[in-house]
């Protein structure tokens, strides 16, 4: 399984947010062959996509290789006949997919924590039920949450009768209050995106009894507190250890922590960034699973048996090969049978 932001993808002659962002047809054709040079490396048999413009040639390159099966849930925004905004998430599949679903927020869950009753997730969150082999139907998450860019912008009133433009110190201050105060607002976005995704996988789970697998740009490292509540394995209550057979089966866990549990790691085994800003990477793409993939449960039917990080694009890339990939390294794992 991977989980691969494909960075833009839209087919010319569409533009992604300007109209001077449009792909000449031989860096379109570079952008595909670079997906596909991806897939026949690692031959991952689901795929959840993010950033996707341009849905039907998405799906037509992956049916040339393999992937008879594929869902969205959403359209991207069309502007002025040809500019596009607001990517959606995919999945492909060279398993039966079942049945597919938007996730939204239940408007008394939202209104319940103070949020506006008519709260939406930025980008919808996909949901596919996949028959795997061995496990049978296994709903499929593709994510991927609100980013971390300010969701205002530095106001540029005049602080002065008549002057033509802010001083400096005017624009610092009103970059400062824009920055503090809409950072704060995408984290309250990405955090309530993510509760309520994993309220309605809690759901879900509790009707179905469906393996989970939760993957995507999550635009943050789990650990930090707007996503905590995805891997939480304890509740409040002082007898929870009453209570651990019930719950063991709704928890979510990375599937590098996974990875590291079972004996194909090795003691040197590190993660590597997803995504870097600058100089400093961060991992911000992860693959979530329920307890069916995990070797410690004893109920379990798989392991994590490989974990890779692809992003030789990222960490030494060569224009002729990676100018039109992606900005985010690309997440794969394996799944194997339990002996």
């Amino acid at each position: 399984m991977a989980t691969f932001n494909l960075f833009n993808y839209i087919e010319p002659p569409l533009a992604y947010y300007d109209f001077e962002n449009i792909y000449s047809q031989e860096s379109w054709q570079k952008k595909q062959d670079w997906i596909c040079d991806y897939i026949e490396q690692y031959q991952p048999d689901v795929i959840g996509f993010q950033e996707v413009f341009s849905a039907d040639a998405l799906q037509a390159l992956l049916a040339k290789q393999g992937y008879v099966h594929f869902c969205i849930v959403d359209e991207p925004t069309i502007i002025d006949h040809y500019i596009c905004r607001d990517p959606v998430v995919a999945l492909a599949s060279r398993y039966p997919i079942k049945a597919v679903s938007a996730i939204s927020a239940p408007f008394h869950v939202a209104e319940s924590i103070g949020l506006d009753p008519e709260f939406s997730f930025s980008r919808k969150p996909l949901r596919a039920t996949i028959d795997l082999p061995h496990v049978g139907d296994t709903d499929c998450y593709v994510v991927h949450l609100k980013s971390k860019r300010p969701m205002l912008e530095a106001s540029t009133e005049q602080h002065t009768a008549g002057a033509s433009t802010p001083s400096t110190k005017a624009q610092v201050l009103a970059t400062l209050k824009a920055e503090v105060v809409g950072s704060w607002g995408s984290s309250i976005q990405r955090g309530s995106e993510a509760a309520l995704l994993y309220y309605a996988i809690i759901e879900r789970r509790e009707d179905t009894g469906n393996p989970v697998v939760l993957m995507g740009d999550f635009n943050d490292d789990i650990q930090q507190t707007p996503l905590q509540c995805l891997t939480t394995n304890s509740i409040r209550d002082r007898q929870v250890s009453d209570q651990k057979q019930i719950l063991d089966t709704f928890w979510l866990t990375d599937s590098f922590k996974l990875y590291q549990t079972t004996d194909y790691a090795t003691t040197d085994t590190v993660r590597s960034p997803t995504h870097y800003f600058g100089a400093k990477g961060n991992v911000l793409d992860y693959i979530l699973l329920s307890c069916e993939f995990n070797a410690e449960y004893n109920a379990s039917l798989f392991e994590v048996s490989d974990y890779q990080t692809y992003d030789r694009h990222l960490i030494n890339p060569i224009f002729d090969r990676d100018g039109n990939s992606t900005d985010h390294g690309i997440v794969n794992i394996t799944l194997s049978l339990r002996s």
